[in-house]
């Protein structure tokens, strides 16, 4: 597959996905029933995480891939994993299914062997009810007890925990407001201390139609002069910098005609920002030019 291939598959990746729904109805795909694993127990406390998932098609691509796997055995290993995804956005903050249910194949024009994937992870139904209890105090919690992971999920954890024996919840992102994603991030932050991994799935750039996939891609300087902010930002956990990112940062516009690519990383901020620790960044660099692959490690 060339370059422009890539491409066209990654803007349709990004067309057929509906931000503010559970985008298409998930195909059928063979998946084991396992039983619910235990509340999780205390334990290590866990980093929380932002990284950028890319398209399924980066799963041929060695290097990202390498990069996460390294990125992987470097953590302890979590009793579960609670995900906020670019892809599921409903208001209100939205409990996902709580066992295991076909993925959902939120994007077209890519070989058949990627709506063959699948990630039979163990339902996470006491996590569930954790999390209502934490986020109660913030509103009302809706459950969708029907809905799959979509790729901002499964195509990361593919790599990362490709045993797919963990548990795994996902959870919706109520809204983009910077304010309300960094709250429901501080909220859940006691799960760090149960030895669950909280992790936010997105893009800290996202212009697919400005990407660059020629054989020799250029930055332009609104992507690096952006990445280059938030990653200071980051680094010195700028809480107010970040919650204003639209007004603050140089090259917004170009590097987010929209934002849900770049808010999960407010809600793993706000899971973070109460405890010391440093804040890394385990993978860096470009996917077409001006999409950074920079990844988070708080704590």
């Amino acid at each position: 597959m060339n370059r422009r291939e890539a491409l066209k598959l990654m803007l349709a990746a990004g067309a057929s996905s509906s931000v503010w729904s559970a985008g298409c109805k998930p195909t059928e795909t063979a998946m084991t029933s396992q039983e619910p694993r235990p509340a999780p127990g205390a334990g290590p406390l866990m980093p929380s995480l932002f990284l950028a998932h890319g398209a399924p098609i980066l799963l041929d691509d060695t290097l990202w891939t390498g990069e996460l796997k390294g990125w992987a055995t470097q953590l302890s290993r979590p009793s579960a994993i609670l995900m906020l995804s670019a892809h599921w956005a409903e208001r209100p903050v939205t409990v996902g299914a709580t066992r295991p249910l076909p993925l959902i194949y939120d994007f077209s024009g890519f070989p058949e062997r990627f709506y063959r994937l699948a990630y039979a992870s163990p339902g996470a139904p006491a996590l569930a009810a954790r999390v209502h209890e934490l986020l109660k105090p913030l509103g009302p919690v809706a459950d969708e007890p029907e809905r799959g992971f979509d790729h901002g999920v499964y195509v990361p954890l593919l790599v990362m925990y490709p045993g797919a024996d963990i548990p795994v919840l996902q959870v919706s992102l109520p809204s983009m407001d910077p304010r309300e994603l960094f709250a429901v991030g501080r909220a859940l932050a006691p799960l760090r201390k149960e030895g669950v991994l909280i992790m936010g799935s997105g893009h800290l750039t996202h212009n697919l139609r400005m990407a660059d996939f020629s054989a020799n891609p250029v930055t332009p300087a609104w992507a690096s002069e952006f990445d280059a902010w938030a990653a200071d930002a980051l680094v010195r956990k700028d809480v107010d910098a970040l919650l204003d990112y639209r007004q603050r940062a140089p090259g917004v516009r170009e590097s987010l005609p929209t934002h849900e690519h770049f808010v999960p990383v407010l809600a793993t901020l706000g899971a973070a920002v109460d405890s010391s620790g440093p804040v890394s960044f385990p993978v860096t660099g470009w996917i077409g030019g001006s999409l950074t692959k920079r990844s988070v490690q708080f704590g």
